[in-house]
Order: C-alpha cells, then sequence, then structure tokens
C-alpha cells in the first residue's frame, strides 16, 4: 500500500513539475541581445555584462563565440569584440531596455560620439517574434541586416531563427549582407 501511496506523490510532482514548465515557457520572453565593445578590458566588459544581465534581466540560455571586427561606422577606433546571447526574461520589451541601459551606465558606458569607442554596448535584435516600432525602441534592430558583426554570431547561435519582417533565416542574412568588414572568430565560449 506505502508503494503505491509513494507512486502516486511522484507521479503529482512530475505532473505539477510539467505545469510549471509549460507555464514557465508560457510567461518567458526568449530575447536575442548582441554585446560588444572596443575599450578597456574588452573580455572582462562582456564578462560584467553577462553577469549583471543574469543577475538584472534574466537567464542568459545560449551564447555565442566571442568574434573580433573592425570598427563599423566610426572606423578611426580600435576593434570590437561582440557576442550574441540568448536571454529568457519576464521582463517587457520597454523594461528590458531600461534595465540594458542601467547595465551599460553601471559598467562605465558613455554616450559621447555616436557610433564611436565604448566599454559595452547591448542591443535588443529580436524580442520573441514580435516587431515594436516606439519612440525608445525598434526591434528586430533597423540595421541588423546590414552588419556582419551581429550577423555571424547570431548565425552561430540561431541559424534558422526567421526575421519576422524581412522573413528571412539569420543564415541567408548574413549570405546576403553587403557588408565587407573583416569578423573573426576570437574565441569559443
Amino acid at each position: 500500500m506505502s508503494i503505491k501511496i509513494e507512486a502516486f506523490k511522484i507521479g503529482q510532482r512530475c505532473k505539477i513539475m510539467d505545469i510549471w514548465a509549460t507555464f514557465r515557457i508560457l510567461l518567458m520572453n526568449n530575447v536575442y541581445l548582441l554585446i560588444g565593445g572596443n575599450m578597456g578590458e574588452r573580455m572582462a566588459n562582456l564578462a560584467g555584462a553577462i553577469d549583471k544581465l543574469n543577475i538584472e534581466c534574466g537567464r542568459i540560455t545560449a551564447s555565442s563565440s566571442i568574434y573580433e571586427t573592425e570598427a563599423w561606422g566610426f572606423k578611426e577606433q580600435p576593434a570590437f569584440l561582440n557576442q550574441a546571447l540568448v536571454l529568457e526574461t519576464a521582463l517587457g520589451a520597454e523594461k528590458l531596455l531600461e534595465e540594458i541601459l542601467k547595465i551599460e551606465i553601471a559598467l562605465g558606458r558613455k554616450r559621447e560620439i555616436p557610433l564611436g569607442p565604448r566599454i559595452i554596448d547591448i542591443d535588443i535584435i529580436y524580442f520573441n517574434d514580435e516587431i515594436i516600432n516606439s519612440s525608445n525602441l525598434t526591434i528586430p534592430h533597423p540595421s541588423m541586416a546590414e552588419r556582419k558583426f551581429v550577423l555571424t554570431p547570431l548565425a552561430e547561435i540561431a541559424p534558422a531563427y526567421m526575421h519576422p519582417i524581412l522573413l528571412k533565416t539569420n543564415e541567408v542574412l548574413l549570405k546576403e549582407c553587403g557588408d565587407s568588414s573583416v569578423v573573426y572568430k576570437k574565441s569559443s565560449e
């Protein structure tokens, strides 16, 4: 009799865990981020951003290799390190942006020159498969399809992810990208 009762209890716990897992999937947002920087201790700055994102925003569930990339736009500056991340978060897009901006400031980011040198930059590339156009935020990131430094790490961790406006995968966007910037793998995570 006690074996049947114990089996019943275990079965109920498994059902509750299944319900919780389903509920969690429904509540959580999957966000693709690109982090990067070209000032100071670049690797340490990326690691610091990941730590703060895990603490303040949710849970990093995937990360690309780290890529070194020549500067894009304003060319007269040091090379960048870039990495794509997948963040699982309960935060909405606008609230996530607020938290990201706080993290950038906490890590020493100063916005002085557009496209200029920076300690850390954290961009939201995709937020689920949503299309967002607000005064503060545009998702998918409006310039991502033109930038190899975004597409290369993104295609590594999510090659089949479909851009919700262009209706092309990250892998196809990378192949079609006209950006001639040099992007090379610095390290595997």
